[in-house]
Order: structure tokens, then sequence, then C-alpha cells
């Protein structure tokens, strides 16, 4: 694939705009109880989730950061940020619909064509509601939900309460606590028993705000042996100040269901990405993470699976570019909870100039649960002397007859190596292309076509930059 300085700049661009939008609803700048009971009267919720948020609340006050989070919470400033920003509460049905400033937002990132080409269903949210959901006629007969989390909890509400915050509870971290008291947006999914989706659904997460916090939260759950792909895209403009986003995802995959969940995010480099997201597995079911870091200013994220059913199996793929003045600390966990499950962990991260690229895993293996397998893999690729990788796994096994296996790499870039392609008529630029491609090959092998294109002229970007 030729790729020129044009399409370097046009790719480093392609996120990076915002439309000036009049906002009907806004809570307005800092944290409080008020704004709690704001965005909870918007969505006239029912006391027991008002209550939710308000615990939530206090839980977040008084949490602290764990010692090796690379965060503190005095490292950003909670008054300074808004927390619910709307031009519209109810997602339009129609695209024609959509307002004509959020309607260009997501032409210019290429919503509709990739519904057209190859989606089951999309949802957009335009920084704290969905601006448009739609799902294909012939999946809403065979009774497959695809609609935004206030949707869910007011007209499907006994579907969504029994996993509510069951998953991830908001005493698991700070931001997991702050994301339960101030959330709006994000997906509630449920497929059927039996129903197998051949096609993904999507949704796009966009900030275009300044001073702005995104608080989605997603649920999917997954009936006995259904199957079901959802992607997730995110992107947000450059701003001076910083912008935040503290996202909760829950899966639940009931017996012999699949859930394969993919993300593929570039936020700008002004964005504090700290995102939850755990699923649970029963018997012989198969939770699968695909998850690529690009961008973001700090990235702490670690998908896990809680394999609570025989023969249930978790597998994490994790792709990372840390650029300079970047963090991506990511990771996953596994938690065998019984017997005869399995997980994989594969993680490939590249630190180019001085930026910080850190793998936290973790497996653990419960008494009780014999026969368990886990395989963890992780590689590291340096560009630069003063590029970073750090790497903190932990294995704990108490079940009996288990296999936990971790390996890890560490390479950089050789002068031989771009000896061999610069003799051969590549310029210096291009052969690290070449290697960093070559590096990430078998990961993108995993994704989706579309978007495996678009990550290596992503990754090439970086390598240009």
């Amino acid at each position: 694939m030729k790729f020129t300085g044009e399409d370097a700049e046009r790719l480093a661009e392609e996120g990076n705009f915002s439309y000036a939008t009049d906002y009907a609803y806004d809570a307005g700048q800092g944290l409080g109880e008020e704004t709690v009971r704001y965005i909870s009267s918007l969505k006239e919720e029912a006391p027991w989730l008002l209550d939710f948020r308000l615990r939530c609340l206090e839980q977040f006050r008084r949490s602290a950061m764990p010692d090796w989070a690379p965060l503190k919470k005095a490292d950003i400033d909670f008054s300074a940020i808004r927390y619910y920003l709307a031009r519209d509460r109810v997602p339009r049905r129609s695209w024609e619909d959509v307002p004509d400033a959020v309607k260009s937002t997501f032409d210019r990132l290429g919503v509709p064509e990739r519904e057209k080409k190859f989606l089951a269903g999309v949802e957009a949210q335009f920084d704290s509601e969905m601006a448009y959901a739609h799902l294909q006629e012939e999946l809403a007969e065979r009774g497959v939900l695809f609609v935004s989390s206030a949707e869910g909890l007011r007209d499907h509400c006994d579907l969504f309460r029994p996993f509510f915050g069951k998953i991830v509870p908001a005493e698991d971290n700070p931001f997991a606590a702050l994301n339960g008291a101030v959330f709006s947006g994000g997906s509630f999914i449920h497929v059927p028993a039996g129903i197998v989706l051949e096609k993904p659904l999507q949704a796009y997460f966009r900030i275009n705000a300044e001073n702005f916090g995104q608080f989605e939260r997603t649920l999917i759950v997954a009936g006995e042996n259904s199957e079901v792909t959802y992607l997730e895209g995110c992107t947000a403009p450059r701003f001076e100040t910083a912008t935040l986003h503290a996202a909760v995802v829950e899966l639940v995959a009931l017996p012999g269901a699949k859930i394969h969940y993919l993300t593929v995010q570039n936020w700008s480099r002004n964005v504090y990405n700290l995102v939850t997201k755990r699923g649970l597995a029963r018997e012989g079911a198969q939770i699968r993470w695909l998850d690529c870091n690009i961008g973001s200013r700090l990235t702490m994220k670690y998908p896990a699976v809680l394999l609570a059913g025989r023969g249930a199996r978790g597998e994490m793929v994790s792709l990372s570019i840390a650029a300079r003045g970047q963090q991506q600390d990511t990771g996953a966990r596994m938690v065998h909870l019984a017997p005869q499950t399995s997980s994989r962990i594969i993680a490939k991260s590249l630190s180019i100039g001085d930026g910080i690229a850190t793998y936290r895993g973790s497996v653990t293996v419960a008494a009780g649960a014999s026969a368990c397998r886990s395989h963890t893999r992780c590689d590291a690729l340096l560009l630069h002397p003063e590029s970073v990788s750090r790497t903190y796994p932990k294995l704990s096994g108490h079940g009996d007859g288990c296999t936990l296996e971790h390996e890890a790499a560490v390479s950089k870039i050789s002068e031989e190596q771009l000896f061999y392609l610069r003799q051969r008529g590549f310029g210096e630029n291009q052969a690290i292309g070449l290697l960093v491609n070559g590096f990430f090959q078998d990961l993108l092998r995993r994704f989706p076509l579309e978007y495996a294109v678009e990550l290596r002229r992503l990754l090439e970007m970086e390598v240009e930059a």
C-alpha cells in the first residue's frame, strides 16, 4: 500500500474537527448532587435509579486510585468538566432527521457508508446522548433489541435491571463509581436465545465539546446459544484543555453464547480514557475482546472475563500505540471460576519517542476450578532509544490440574533491518512502516477487513509523524 504525506495529514485530521452546536440541555460545570439530579430528572428516571446514582456519587467521593495506577484523582480537575450536554434527548430513527451539525460530523467519519455496506445496526452518540439509532427490521422482528441505555432502562427494565451494575459494581474503581453517578448514552443489546447475528452491530462515540466528560454505559446480554458482534468506534477533536472519557461496559454471555466485542479508538491527545469493561461467561460461552488503543493522553483499560461456567472461554487481543507524550496502560484480566475453562491473552504494543506502553495483566484460577488452561503473550516494539515498555503480569492458580503460561518479548527496530530494506529501494519511513505492520500483522488479521485497512493506515500515519 502506498502511503503519502497527504494521507498522513488527512488521517491526522480525520477526527480533529468540531461544529458549533446549540445545546438544549447543559448540566454546567462541576460535579455535585445537583448535577446528578439534573441528569436523572431529564431522563425521567425511576426513584431506584436516582438512588443508585447518588450512592455512586458518594462512592466516588470517598474512593481512591490504587497505588499502582499512573493517575491520581488530583490529576484531573473535576470541577472544570461538563458532565451532561445534549442537543436532543431522543435518538432519531431516520438519518435524514438527524440535525445538520451532528449529521455532518458522522458523515465525515463515514458512518452512513459503513451502515449500508456491512452493519446490521448502528448507533451514533454525540456528546451525552445517542443522536441516531437504527436496527435492520428483520432483526427487530426476531426479537433483537439494540437501543440506548436510557431506552433499555425505561422500556425493557425487566431485561436490563437484573444485570445492571452487577458485572461492574460501583465499588470496583473510582471511575466506575463516577460513571454510575452521571452515566448517559451507551447501548443496550439483547439477543434472544438461538439467534445468530451474521452482521455486526456498531456504536460510534463522538466527543464534540471542550471541557467535556463522556460517560456512556453499555450492556450486552446474549441469550443461550446466540451470537453477536459489536463494534465500537471513538473519536474526539483536539482541545487545549483535558477531556474525560469514563465508560462502563458489561457483557453477559449465557450458556453457549458468543460475544465478540471490538474497539477501535482514535482519541485526540487531550483525552483521559479511563474505561472499565468486564464480561460474565456461563457454561460453554465465549467472550472475545479485540481492543485497539491509539491516541489519548492516558488510557487505562483492562477488559476482563469472569469464566463462571464449565467450559467457558475468554480471549483478549490488544493492540496499543504510545506515541510521543502518551501513556497506554492496558491489559486484561481472566478469572477462572469454573472447571475446564480456558483463556488467552495476546497483547502487542508500539512505543514511539518517549511514549510509555504498559501491559498489566492478571490470570486467576479459583479453588475448585480444575483442569483450566490459560496462555498469555506480550510483545513490545520500541522505535526510539527513549521509548518505554513495561510488563506487569500476575498469575495465581489454586485449582488442580491447571496450566498457566506467560511469555513476553521486547525488541527494537535494528539498523541491520533498516539497511536491508533501504538497499531494496525503500525510504526510511517506508522501511519502518513495513516493519511495524509486520509486527502487528497477526493481530490485524483478526479485525474485520474494513477496520484492518484503516488500522494499517493509522499505524503508518504514526510512523510518518
